[in-house]
Protein backbone atom coordinates (compact mmCIF):
# COMPACT_ATOMS: atom_id res chain seq x y z
CA UNK A 1 0.00 0.00 0.00
CA UNK A 2 1.13 3.82 -0.54
CA UNK A 3 2.11 5.61 2.55
CA UNK A 4 0.08 7.87 4.16
CA UNK A 5 -0.77 11.08 3.01
CA UNK A 6 1.15 12.64 5.32
CA UNK A 7 4.22 10.71 5.03
CA UNK A 8 5.89 13.31 3.14
CA UNK A 9 9.56 15.13 3.13
CA UNK A 10 10.55 16.54 6.56
CA UNK A 11 9.49 13.27 8.06
CA UNK A 12 12.49 10.92 9.77
CA UNK A 13 13.71 8.22 8.16
CA UNK A 14 12.06 6.28 10.84
CA UNK A 15 9.14 6.65 9.22
CA UNK A 16 9.86 4.32 5.67
CA UNK A 17 10.22 1.07 6.33
CA UNK A 18 12.72 -0.56 3.24
CA UNK A 19 9.45 -2.65 0.55
CA UNK A 20 7.25 -0.25 1.48
CA UNK A 21 9.12 2.96 -0.24
CA UNK A 22 5.80 5.34 -1.94
CA UNK A 23 7.62 5.18 -5.36
CA UNK A 24 6.78 1.06 -5.18
CA UNK A 25 3.12 1.40 -5.73
CA UNK A 26 2.10 5.09 -6.73
CA UNK A 27 0.07 6.48 -9.72
CA UNK A 28 2.11 9.14 -11.23
CA UNK A 29 1.12 11.97 -12.97
CA UNK A 30 3.40 13.19 -15.86
CA UNK A 31 2.53 16.94 -16.28
CA UNK A 32 4.00 18.67 -19.81
CA UNK A 33 4.02 22.26 -18.51
CA UNK A 34 3.40 24.12 -21.47
CA UNK A 35 0.26 22.13 -22.45
CA UNK A 36 -1.54 21.83 -18.87
CA UNK A 37 -2.80 25.11 -17.79
CA UNK A 38 -2.02 28.91 -18.73
CA UNK A 39 -2.41 31.49 -15.95
CA UNK A 40 -0.91 34.01 -17.18
CA UNK A 41 -2.93 34.22 -20.81
CA UNK A 42 0.46 33.96 -23.00
CA UNK A 43 -1.23 30.69 -24.58
CA UNK A 44 1.44 28.49 -22.42
CA UNK A 45 0.70 26.21 -19.62
CA UNK A 46 2.78 27.50 -16.36
CA UNK A 47 3.41 26.45 -13.03
CA UNK A 48 0.56 28.89 -11.02
CA UNK A 49 -1.85 27.28 -14.00
CA UNK A 50 -0.66 23.40 -12.70
CA UNK A 51 -1.52 25.00 -9.16
CA UNK A 52 -4.41 26.09 -9.57
CA UNK A 53 -6.05 22.47 -10.73
CA UNK A 54 -4.01 20.87 -7.55
CA UNK A 55 -7.59 20.05 -6.15
CA UNK A 56 -8.39 18.17 -9.78
CA UNK A 57 -5.84 15.91 -9.57
CA UNK A 58 -6.17 15.38 -5.78
CA UNK A 59 -9.83 14.06 -6.83
CA UNK A 60 -8.40 11.97 -9.62
CA UNK A 61 -6.89 9.78 -7.51
CA UNK A 62 -2.99 10.20 -7.86
CA UNK A 63 0.32 9.70 -5.47
CA UNK A 64 2.61 11.84 -7.07
CA UNK A 65 3.56 14.39 -10.16
CA UNK A 66 5.58 14.73 -12.41
CA UNK A 67 6.89 18.30 -13.92
CA UNK A 68 8.51 17.70 -17.22
CA UNK A 69 10.95 20.79 -17.62
CA UNK A 70 10.66 24.34 -16.44
CA UNK A 71 14.01 25.11 -15.89
CA UNK A 72 15.02 28.44 -17.82
CA UNK A 73 15.35 27.56 -21.59
CA UNK A 74 15.54 29.19 -25.22
CA UNK A 75 13.06 26.34 -25.67
CA UNK A 76 14.30 25.12 -29.11
CA UNK A 77 13.21 21.96 -28.09
CA UNK A 78 10.22 22.61 -25.35
CA UNK A 79 12.58 22.99 -22.34
CA UNK A 80 14.46 19.54 -22.75
CA UNK A 81 17.45 22.54 -23.47
CA UNK A 82 18.09 23.65 -20.16
CA UNK A 83 19.98 27.22 -19.85
CA UNK A 84 20.13 27.53 -16.02
CA UNK A 85 19.44 24.28 -14.34
CA UNK A 86 18.57 25.85 -10.85
CA UNK A 87 16.02 28.54 -12.26
CA UNK A 88 12.45 28.54 -13.55
CA UNK A 89 12.04 30.20 -16.90
CA UNK A 90 10.18 33.09 -16.79
CA UNK A 91 7.07 31.41 -19.45
CA UNK A 92 6.44 29.19 -16.61
CA UNK A 93 6.91 31.21 -13.74
CA UNK A 94 9.47 32.09 -10.79
CA UNK A 95 11.17 29.78 -8.05
CA UNK A 96 8.66 31.23 -5.88
CA UNK A 97 5.88 30.16 -7.92
CA UNK A 98 7.28 26.73 -7.95
CA UNK A 99 7.52 26.66 -3.93
CA UNK A 100 3.96 27.41 -4.30
CA UNK A 101 3.19 24.42 -6.15
CA UNK A 102 5.40 21.77 -3.68
CA UNK A 103 3.19 23.29 -0.70
CA UNK A 104 0.05 23.05 -2.43
CA UNK A 105 0.92 19.28 -3.49
CA UNK A 106 2.28 18.14 -0.45
CA UNK A 107 -0.54 19.67 1.71
CA UNK A 108 -2.64 17.22 -0.27
CA UNK A 109 -0.42 14.09 0.03
CA UNK A 110 0.71 14.58 -3.70
CA UNK A 111 4.26 14.06 -4.17
CA UNK A 112 6.12 16.05 -7.07
CA UNK A 113 9.06 14.68 -9.38
CA UNK A 114 11.07 16.89 -11.36
CA UNK A 115 12.61 16.64 -14.86
CA UNK A 116 16.41 16.54 -14.68
CA UNK A 117 18.23 16.33 -18.94
CA UNK A 118 21.57 15.63 -17.63
CA UNK A 119 22.86 14.32 -21.31
CA UNK A 120 23.01 17.82 -22.83
CA UNK A 121 22.27 21.87 -22.15
CA UNK A 122 21.69 24.41 -24.29
CA UNK A 123 23.76 26.08 -26.70
CA UNK A 124 22.95 28.99 -24.14
CA UNK A 125 23.81 27.43 -21.02
CA UNK A 126 27.04 29.37 -19.75
CA UNK A 127 29.43 26.63 -20.09
CA UNK A 128 28.56 26.19 -23.19
CA UNK A 129 29.25 30.40 -24.57
CA UNK A 130 32.55 29.66 -22.63
CA UNK A 131 33.30 27.19 -24.28
CA UNK A 132 32.74 28.63 -27.90
CA UNK A 133 34.63 31.53 -26.56
CA UNK A 134 38.00 29.18 -25.66
CA UNK A 135 40.49 27.71 -27.09
CA UNK A 136 40.65 24.03 -28.81
CA UNK A 137 41.85 21.69 -26.16
CA UNK A 138 40.61 24.88 -23.33
CA UNK A 139 39.04 23.33 -19.48
CA UNK A 140 35.82 25.39 -21.01
CA UNK A 141 35.87 22.87 -23.91
CA UNK A 142 36.16 19.31 -21.73
CA UNK A 143 32.87 19.83 -20.35
CA UNK A 144 31.38 18.93 -24.11
CA UNK A 145 32.26 16.62 -26.08
CA UNK A 146 34.44 18.76 -28.75
CA UNK A 147 36.78 16.57 -31.31
CA UNK A 148 38.73 18.00 -34.62
CA UNK A 149 37.07 17.02 -37.65
CA UNK A 150 38.35 14.78 -40.48
CA UNK A 151 39.78 15.47 -43.64
CA UNK A 152 42.24 17.41 -44.45
CA UNK A 153 40.91 21.16 -43.27
CA UNK A 154 38.79 19.08 -40.66
CA UNK A 155 35.89 19.55 -42.96
CA UNK A 156 34.28 16.56 -42.12
CA UNK A 157 32.36 15.76 -38.28
CA UNK A 158 34.60 13.02 -36.61
CA UNK A 159 32.50 10.49 -37.16
CA UNK A 160 28.85 9.24 -38.78
CA UNK A 161 26.79 9.56 -35.77
CA UNK A 162 23.57 11.20 -36.65
CA UNK A 163 21.29 13.20 -34.50
CA UNK A 164 17.94 11.39 -32.61
CA UNK A 165 15.85 14.27 -34.62
CA UNK A 166 17.67 13.79 -38.39
CA UNK A 167 20.81 14.99 -39.57
CA UNK A 168 24.03 14.76 -38.24
CA UNK A 169 25.02 14.86 -34.79
CA UNK A 170 27.64 17.53 -35.29
CA UNK A 171 28.49 20.86 -35.74
CA UNK A 172 31.17 22.71 -36.73
CA UNK A 173 32.01 25.97 -34.64
CA UNK A 174 33.82 29.28 -35.72
CA UNK A 175 36.72 29.71 -33.39
CA UNK A 176 37.57 33.23 -31.93
CA UNK A 177 39.55 34.03 -34.48
CA UNK A 178 36.75 33.52 -37.43
CA UNK A 179 38.05 30.39 -38.26
CA UNK A 180 36.49 26.91 -39.10
CA UNK A 181 37.19 24.93 -35.66
CA UNK A 182 36.50 21.99 -34.11
CA UNK A 183 33.08 20.24 -34.27
CA UNK A 184 30.66 19.02 -31.25
CA UNK A 185 28.51 16.15 -30.63
CA UNK A 186 24.93 16.59 -30.23
CA UNK A 187 22.78 13.58 -30.13
CA UNK A 188 19.64 15.64 -30.08
CA UNK A 189 19.52 19.00 -32.16
CA UNK A 190 22.21 21.44 -32.66
CA UNK A 191 21.30 23.74 -29.80
CA UNK A 192 21.42 20.84 -27.20
CA UNK A 193 25.26 20.18 -27.17
CA UNK A 194 25.87 16.87 -25.18
CA UNK A 195 28.11 17.35 -21.83
CA UNK A 196 31.26 15.10 -21.58
CA UNK A 197 30.92 12.63 -18.40
CA UNK A 198 34.07 11.89 -18.56
CA UNK A 199 34.63 15.38 -16.85
CA UNK A 200 34.14 15.97 -12.70
CA UNK A 201 33.82 18.83 -13.33
CA UNK A 202 30.50 18.03 -15.04
CA UNK A 203 29.60 14.88 -12.43
CA UNK A 204 30.19 17.70 -9.50
CA UNK A 205 27.82 20.44 -11.13
CA UNK A 206 25.12 17.77 -11.27
CA UNK A 207 25.18 17.02 -7.91
CA UNK A 208 25.35 20.70 -6.84
CA UNK A 209 21.92 20.70 -9.05
CA UNK A 210 20.50 17.46 -7.27
CA UNK A 211 20.86 19.18 -3.60
CA UNK A 212 19.07 22.32 -4.79
CA UNK A 213 15.57 21.18 -5.70
CA UNK A 214 15.92 18.41 -2.71
CA UNK A 215 16.55 20.96 -0.66
CA UNK A 216 13.56 23.02 -2.30
CA UNK A 217 11.65 19.71 -0.94
CA UNK A 218 11.05 17.70 -4.61
CA UNK A 219 10.85 14.28 -3.76
CA UNK A 220 12.34 12.48 -7.38
CA UNK A 221 13.62 13.03 -10.60
CA UNK A 222 12.76 11.50 -13.77
CA UNK A 223 16.20 11.44 -15.70
CA UNK A 224 16.00 11.90 -19.34
CA UNK A 225 17.92 9.88 -21.48
CA UNK A 226 19.34 7.90 -18.44
CA UNK A 227 20.78 5.58 -21.32
CA UNK A 228 22.69 7.98 -22.31
CA UNK A 229 25.46 10.41 -20.83
CA UNK A 230 28.27 7.96 -21.53
CA UNK A 231 30.03 7.25 -25.07
CA UNK A 232 31.86 4.61 -26.22
CA UNK A 233 35.88 5.03 -25.94
CA UNK A 234 37.33 6.50 -29.59
CA UNK A 235 33.53 7.24 -30.24
CA UNK A 236 33.23 4.55 -33.05
CA UNK A 237 31.07 4.77 -36.31
CA UNK A 238 27.71 3.15 -36.26
CA UNK A 239 25.21 3.51 -38.37
CA UNK A 240 21.87 2.59 -36.59
CA UNK A 241 18.50 0.47 -37.93
CA UNK A 242 16.13 2.73 -39.82
CA UNK A 243 13.10 1.37 -38.36
CA UNK A 244 14.40 1.28 -34.97
CA UNK A 245 12.73 4.19 -32.30
CA UNK A 246 14.91 6.93 -32.76
CA UNK A 247 15.64 6.83 -28.97
CA UNK A 248 17.21 3.69 -29.52
CA UNK A 249 16.06 0.63 -28.16
CA UNK A 250 17.16 -1.96 -30.56
CA UNK A 251 19.78 -4.67 -30.21
CA UNK A 252 22.90 -3.59 -31.68
CA UNK A 253 25.64 -2.17 -29.26
CA UNK A 254 25.15 1.39 -29.74
CA UNK A 255 28.11 3.31 -28.85
CA UNK A 256 26.25 5.95 -26.82
CA UNK A 257 23.46 4.68 -25.65
CA UNK A 258 23.35 2.26 -22.67
CA UNK A 259 27.46 1.96 -21.56
CA UNK A 260 28.77 0.91 -18.89
CA UNK A 261 29.97 3.68 -17.38
CA UNK A 262 26.12 5.39 -16.59
CA UNK A 263 25.60 2.93 -13.95
CA UNK A 264 28.53 4.56 -11.81
CA UNK A 265 26.60 8.19 -12.01
CA UNK A 266 23.55 6.72 -10.47
CA UNK A 267 25.12 4.80 -7.89
CA UNK A 268 26.77 8.56 -7.08
CA UNK A 269 23.04 9.63 -7.48
CA UNK A 270 21.52 7.19 -5.34
CA UNK A 271 23.53 7.47 -2.09
CA UNK A 272 23.22 11.47 -2.27
CA UNK A 273 19.23 11.00 -2.30
CA UNK A 274 19.86 8.89 0.66
CA UNK A 275 20.99 11.57 2.91
CA UNK A 276 17.32 12.87 2.17
CA UNK A 277 14.16 12.00 4.57
CA UNK A 278 11.34 10.66 2.50
CA UNK A 279 12.39 7.91 0.53
CA UNK A 280 13.64 10.36 -2.85
CA UNK A 281 13.40 8.41 -5.81
CA UNK A 282 15.28 8.62 -9.27
CA UNK A 283 13.44 7.01 -12.55
CA UNK A 284 15.34 6.38 -15.43
CA UNK A 285 13.87 6.99 -18.81
CA UNK A 286 15.78 4.59 -20.82
CA UNK A 287 15.21 3.13 -23.85
CA UNK A 288 16.90 -0.15 -24.10
CA UNK A 289 16.00 -3.12 -26.19
CA UNK A 290 14.54 -5.69 -23.66
CA UNK A 291 13.32 -5.23 -19.81
CA UNK A 292 16.39 -7.57 -18.81
CA UNK A 293 18.76 -4.92 -20.17
CA UNK A 294 16.68 -1.87 -18.64
CA UNK A 295 16.44 -3.85 -14.89
CA UNK A 296 19.68 -3.39 -14.83
CA UNK A 297 19.45 0.31 -13.91
CA UNK A 298 17.08 0.11 -10.97
CA UNK A 299 19.76 -2.58 -9.39
CA UNK A 300 19.39 -1.92 -5.72
CA UNK A 301 22.45 0.95 -5.41
CA UNK A 302 21.23 3.01 -8.83
CA UNK A 303 17.90 4.12 -9.64
CA UNK A 304 14.51 3.39 -8.02
CA UNK A 305 12.43 3.06 -11.11
CA UNK A 306 12.46 2.55 -15.15
CA UNK A 307 10.19 3.64 -17.37
CA UNK A 308 8.99 -0.14 -19.06
CA UNK A 309 8.42 1.17 -22.37
CA UNK A 310 8.34 -3.00 -23.51
CA UNK A 311 5.07 -2.47 -22.18
CA UNK A 312 4.19 1.13 -23.94
CA UNK A 313 5.21 -0.60 -27.29
CA UNK A 314 3.33 -4.10 -26.41
CA UNK A 315 0.96 -4.27 -29.00
CA UNK A 316 -2.83 -4.92 -28.34
CA UNK A 317 -2.79 -8.07 -28.81
CA UNK A 318 -3.20 -10.71 -25.32
CA UNK A 319 -0.30 -13.15 -25.71
CA UNK A 320 2.11 -10.42 -25.91
CA UNK A 321 1.05 -8.21 -23.25
CA UNK A 322 0.89 -11.48 -21.42
CA UNK A 323 4.70 -12.41 -22.41
CA UNK A 324 5.63 -8.56 -21.23
CA UNK A 325 4.12 -8.59 -17.85
CA UNK A 326 5.58 -11.80 -17.11
CA UNK A 327 9.15 -10.79 -17.96
CA UNK A 328 8.63 -7.56 -16.13
CA UNK A 329 7.33 -9.20 -13.44
CA UNK A 330 10.34 -11.63 -13.21
CA UNK A 331 12.64 -9.01 -14.18
CA UNK A 332 12.10 -6.15 -12.01
CA UNK A 333 11.73 -7.56 -8.69
CA UNK A 334 14.60 -9.84 -9.26
CA UNK A 335 17.08 -6.66 -8.92
CA UNK A 336 14.48 -5.79 -5.78
CA UNK A 337 12.62 -2.68 -7.71
CA UNK A 338 8.99 -2.60 -8.97
CA UNK A 339 8.02 -2.51 -12.42
CA UNK A 340 6.58 0.44 -13.70
CA UNK A 341 3.57 0.71 -16.48
CA UNK A 342 2.77 3.37 -18.96
CA UNK A 343 0.77 3.74 -21.98
CA UNK A 344 1.42 7.41 -22.88
CA UNK A 345 3.48 10.21 -22.17
CA UNK A 346 4.81 13.49 -24.34
CA UNK A 347 7.35 11.47 -26.97
CA UNK A 348 4.63 8.88 -28.15
CA UNK A 349 1.56 8.89 -30.02
CA UNK A 350 -1.68 8.53 -27.36
CA UNK A 351 -2.71 5.74 -26.71
CA UNK A 352 -5.99 6.57 -27.87
CA UNK A 353 -4.44 6.89 -31.20
CA UNK A 354 -1.80 4.21 -31.46
CA UNK A 355 -3.80 1.22 -30.45
CA UNK A 356 -5.81 1.62 -33.38
CA UNK A 357 -2.86 2.05 -35.82
CA UNK A 358 -2.57 -0.33 -38.88
CA UNK A 359 1.24 0.65 -40.05
CA UNK A 360 4.11 0.83 -38.28
CA UNK A 361 4.88 3.91 -36.20
CA UNK A 362 8.58 3.92 -34.74
CA UNK A 363 8.73 5.95 -31.55
CA UNK A 364 9.56 9.56 -32.17
CA UNK A 365 8.36 9.64 -35.96
CA UNK A 366 4.84 10.43 -35.18
CA UNK A 367 1.53 10.69 -37.50
CA UNK A 368 0.03 13.43 -39.44
CA UNK A 369 -2.62 13.43 -41.70
CA UNK A 370 -0.76 11.62 -45.12
CA UNK A 371 0.39 8.66 -42.49
CA UNK A 372 -0.35 5.68 -43.35
CA UNK A 373 -2.59 3.25 -41.29
CA UNK A 374 -4.74 6.33 -39.92
CA UNK A 375 -6.71 5.61 -36.60
CA UNK A 376 -9.98 5.07 -36.19
CA UNK A 377 -11.30 7.29 -33.30
CA UNK A 378 -13.98 5.40 -31.71
CA UNK A 379 -12.10 1.94 -31.72
CA UNK A 380 -8.79 3.71 -30.62
CA UNK A 381 -10.91 5.06 -27.42
CA UNK A 382 -12.37 1.59 -26.85
CA UNK A 383 -9.23 0.39 -26.61
CA UNK A 384 -7.30 2.86 -24.73
CA UNK A 385 -9.88 2.57 -21.99
CA UNK A 386 -10.00 -1.44 -21.65
CA UNK A 387 -5.64 -1.12 -21.81
CA UNK A 388 -6.12 1.41 -18.85
CA UNK A 389 -8.30 -0.94 -16.57
CA UNK A 390 -5.27 -3.67 -17.09
CA UNK A 391 -2.54 -1.26 -16.40
CA UNK A 392 -4.00 0.04 -13.62
CA UNK A 393 -4.62 -3.56 -12.18
CA UNK A 394 -0.84 -4.42 -12.07
CA UNK A 395 1.18 -4.49 -9.52
CA UNK A 396 3.72 -1.94 -9.35
CA UNK A 397 3.74 1.77 -10.02
CA UNK A 398 1.93 3.11 -12.84
CA UNK A 399 2.50 6.77 -15.19
CA UNK A 400 -0.39 8.22 -16.65
CA UNK A 401 0.04 11.40 -19.39
CA UNK A 402 -1.94 14.07 -18.53
CA UNK A 403 -5.34 14.27 -20.58
CA UNK A 404 -5.58 10.41 -21.23
CA UNK A 405 -7.88 10.80 -18.13
CA UNK A 406 -10.21 12.58 -21.15
CA UNK A 407 -9.55 9.72 -23.38
CA UNK A 408 -7.75 12.54 -25.75
CA UNK A 409 -6.73 11.07 -28.75
CA UNK A 410 -3.70 12.05 -30.83
CA UNK A 411 -4.11 15.56 -32.68
CA UNK A 412 -3.09 14.32 -36.32
CA UNK A 413 -4.32 17.18 -38.71
CA UNK A 414 -1.95 19.97 -37.00
CA UNK A 415 -0.79 22.13 -39.80
CA UNK A 416 2.94 22.38 -40.48
CA UNK A 417 3.18 26.26 -40.24
CA UNK A 418 2.12 25.49 -36.34
CA UNK A 419 4.18 22.60 -35.61
CA UNK A 420 6.95 22.97 -33.40
CA UNK A 421 8.77 19.58 -32.65
CA UNK A 422 12.64 19.96 -33.78
CA UNK A 423 12.33 16.20 -35.24
CA UNK A 424 9.76 18.11 -38.21
CA UNK A 425 12.50 20.52 -39.16
CA UNK A 426 15.08 18.39 -39.01
CA UNK A 427 13.87 16.06 -40.98
CA UNK A 428 12.01 18.55 -44.02
CA UNK A 429 8.61 16.93 -42.78
CA UNK A 430 9.25 13.52 -43.48
CA UNK A 431 8.70 12.86 -39.67
CA UNK A 432 5.24 14.49 -38.16
CA UNK A 433 7.37 14.61 -34.67
CA UNK A 434 5.91 14.76 -30.97
CA UNK A 435 3.31 17.74 -31.06
CA UNK A 436 0.30 15.82 -31.63
CA UNK A 437 0.39 14.21 -28.09
CA UNK A 438 1.84 18.33 -27.27
CA UNK A 439 -1.68 19.86 -27.74
CA UNK A 440 -3.00 21.70 -24.29
CA UNK A 441 -5.47 20.00 -22.71
CA UNK A 442 -9.36 21.04 -22.57
CA UNK A 443 -10.85 21.85 -18.72
CA UNK A 444 -14.03 23.93 -19.86
CA UNK A 445 -16.07 22.84 -22.68
CA UNK A 446 -17.49 26.25 -23.29
CA UNK A 447 -14.80 28.75 -22.65
CA UNK A 448 -11.87 29.97 -24.76
CA UNK A 449 -8.74 27.57 -25.56
CA UNK A 450 -11.33 25.03 -23.67
CA UNK A 451 -10.33 26.61 -20.16
CA UNK A 452 -6.50 26.36 -20.90
CA UNK A 453 -6.02 29.88 -21.15
CA UNK A 454 -8.13 32.97 -19.85
CA UNK A 455 -7.57 34.80 -22.99
CA UNK A 456 -8.17 31.66 -25.57
CA UNK A 457 -4.52 32.03 -26.60
CA UNK A 458 -3.13 28.43 -27.35
CA UNK A 459 0.75 27.78 -28.35
CA UNK A 460 -0.51 24.95 -30.50
CA UNK A 461 -3.91 24.89 -31.99
CA UNK A 462 -6.78 22.90 -30.43
CA UNK A 463 -9.11 20.57 -31.93
CA UNK A 464 -12.42 21.95 -33.02
CA UNK A 465 -14.06 19.13 -31.81
CA UNK A 466 -12.74 18.60 -27.96
CA UNK A 467 -15.61 20.28 -26.48
CA UNK A 468 -16.96 16.84 -25.48
CA UNK A 469 -13.77 15.64 -23.98
CA UNK A 470 -13.19 18.79 -21.79
CA UNK A 471 -12.97 18.29 -18.15
CA UNK A 472 -16.61 19.84 -17.26
CA UNK A 473 -18.34 17.65 -19.85
CA UNK A 474 -16.99 14.38 -17.88
CA UNK A 475 -16.78 14.92 -14.65
CA UNK A 476 -20.42 14.10 -13.73
CA UNK A 477 -20.87 11.82 -16.53
CA UNK A 478 -20.78 8.29 -14.54
CA UNK A 479 -19.90 6.21 -18.20
CA UNK A 480 -16.76 9.03 -18.97
CA UNK A 481 -13.32 8.10 -19.42
CA UNK A 482 -12.66 10.53 -16.43
CA UNK A 483 -15.03 8.84 -14.35
CA UNK A 484 -13.40 5.28 -14.94
CA UNK A 485 -9.76 6.60 -14.64
CA UNK A 486 -11.38 8.10 -10.95
CA UNK A 487 -13.35 4.89 -9.89
CA UNK A 488 -10.01 2.43 -10.90
CA UNK A 489 -7.62 4.67 -9.14
CA UNK A 490 -9.79 4.17 -5.94
CA UNK A 491 -10.58 0.88 -6.41
CA UNK A 492 -6.60 0.47 -6.88
CA UNK A 493 -5.88 2.22 -3.84
CA UNK A 494 -8.74 0.36 -1.76
CA UNK A 495 -7.87 -3.29 -2.99
CA UNK A 496 -4.01 -2.72 -2.76
CA UNK A 497 -3.10 -3.81 -6.09
CA UNK A 498 0.09 -1.72 -6.15
CA UNK A 499 1.73 -3.91 -3.39
CA UNK A 500 -0.40 -7.00 -4.72
CA UNK A 501 0.70 -10.08 -6.91
CA UNK A 502 -0.42 -11.34 -9.80
CA UNK A 503 -2.03 -14.82 -10.97
CA UNK A 504 -2.59 -15.71 -13.96
CA UNK A 505 -6.08 -17.41 -15.05
CA UNK A 506 -6.56 -19.40 -18.00
CA UNK A 507 -9.84 -21.04 -19.65
CA UNK A 508 -11.00 -17.84 -21.44
CA UNK A 509 -9.11 -18.07 -25.18
CA UNK A 510 -6.24 -17.08 -26.77
CA UNK A 511 -7.80 -13.69 -27.09
CA UNK A 512 -8.19 -13.19 -23.32
CA UNK A 513 -5.44 -11.35 -20.35
CA UNK A 514 -6.85 -13.06 -17.15
CA UNK A 515 -5.48 -12.44 -13.93
CA UNK A 516 -6.01 -12.08 -10.10
CA UNK A 517 -4.59 -9.69 -7.88
CA UNK A 518 -5.94 -10.06 -4.47
CA UNK A 519 -8.98 -9.68 -4.05
CA UNK A 520 -9.93 -8.94 -7.55
CA UNK A 521 -10.35 -10.91 -10.82
CA UNK A 522 -9.34 -9.20 -14.19
CA UNK A 523 -10.14 -10.16 -17.16
CA UNK A 524 -9.77 -8.22 -20.65
CA UNK A 525 -11.03 -9.21 -24.25
CA UNK A 526 -8.86 -8.62 -26.75
CA UNK A 527 -10.25 -10.00 -29.66
CA UNK A 528 -13.84 -10.12 -31.68
CA UNK A 529 -15.71 -12.39 -29.63
CA UNK A 530 -17.81 -11.82 -26.67
CA UNK A 531 -16.86 -13.98 -23.71
CA UNK A 532 -19.01 -15.53 -20.70
CA UNK A 533 -18.00 -13.52 -17.04
CA UNK A 534 -17.83 -16.09 -14.26
CA UNK A 535 -19.84 -14.78 -11.55
CA UNK A 536 -18.98 -11.72 -9.43
CA UNK A 537 -19.55 -8.16 -8.40
CA UNK A 538 -18.56 -5.79 -11.27
CA UNK A 539 -16.12 -3.60 -9.78
CA UNK A 540 -15.31 -0.85 -12.99
CA UNK A 541 -15.13 -1.87 -16.60
CA UNK A 542 -14.19 0.17 -19.55
CA UNK A 543 -17.52 -0.55 -21.42
CA UNK A 544 -20.83 -1.50 -19.92
CA UNK A 545 -21.26 -4.96 -18.98
CA UNK A 546 -24.57 -6.74 -19.50
CA UNK A 547 -25.92 -9.86 -19.90
CA UNK A 548 -23.01 -11.79 -17.80
CA UNK A 549 -20.89 -10.96 -21.25
CA UNK A 550 -17.80 -9.32 -21.60
CA UNK A 551 -18.13 -7.41 -25.04
CA UNK A 552 -14.63 -7.33 -27.67
CA UNK A 553 -12.09 -4.26 -26.38
CA UNK A 554 -13.29 -4.55 -22.75
CA UNK A 555 -12.06 -4.80 -19.63
CA UNK A 556 -13.64 -5.33 -16.08
CA UNK A 557 -12.75 -6.31 -12.83
CA UNK A 558 -14.76 -8.74 -10.83
CA UNK A 559 -14.44 -8.89 -6.91
CA UNK A 560 -12.89 -12.42 -6.43
CA UNK A 561 -15.31 -14.72 -4.53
Amino acid sequence: MTLPETALPGETRENSRPGAEWWRTAVIYQIYPRSFADASGDGVGDLPGVTSHIDDLQALGIDAIWLSPFQRSPQKDAGYDVADYCDVDPLFGTLADFDDLIDAAHSRGIRIITDLVPNHSSDQHEWFQQALAAAPGSPERARYIFRDGKGEHGELPPNNWESVFGGPAWTRVVEPDGTPGQWYLHLFDSSQPDFDWSNPEVREEFRRILRFWLDRGVDGFRVDVAHGLVKAAGLPDYTPDPDAGSMGGDAADVPYWGQEGVHEIYRDWHELLAEYDGDRALCAEAWLPTVDITAQWVRPDEMHQAFNFAYLETPWDAAALREVIDESLRAYPAVGAPSTWVLSNHDVVRHASRLALTAENPQGHGIGPDSPGQPEPVLGLRRARAASTVMLALPGSAYLYQGEELGLPEVIDLPGEARQDPTWFRTGGERYGRDGCRVPIPWQADAPAYGFSPTGRSWLPQPAQWAPLARSAQVDDPASTLSLYRTLLAARRAHGLGAGALQWIDGFGDDVLAFRNGDVTVISNIGPTPVELPAGEVIAASEPVTGGVLPADTTVWLRSA
